[in-house]
């Protein structure tokens, strides 16, 4: 999918670790959240409440999920799921645009 139609977007923006990760939230129809942002390049560590699948639109970034001690790497473009009320670790190598869809079990 390359656009959302009929979507709410949230204007106030989401702002982590000094303004190096920034996101917008978008309400679809059905009632599904999404996040649409941009990282810079660092190390970062995220919780979830819900469970998230990040796609990858355009970067260079690896990604430890929770309980793994690899890191998966993603090169341009790829997805990853993190559970519900988990942490995961990012090492973002160059400026990464991603989407990111909670998912209520």
């Amino acid at each position: 999918m390359t656009q959302f139609n009929n979507a709410t977007v949230i204007k106030k923006a989401n702002v982590y670790f000094d303004g190096k990760v920034t996101s917008r939230t978008v309400l679809l129809p059905d009632g599904s959240k999404k996040t649409l942002g941009i990282m810079l390049p660092g190390e970062y560590e995220f919780g979830t409440d819900l469970k998230e699948v990040m796609e990858i639109l355009a970067g260079d970034l690896k990604v430890q999920l929770p309980g793994s001690e690899e890191w998966l790497e993603i090169k341009e473009s790829g997805e990853f799921t993190v559970p519900a009320r988990s942490k995961f670790k990012l090492q973002v190598a160059q400026v990464t645009d991603y989407c990111c869809s909670y998912i209520a079990d």
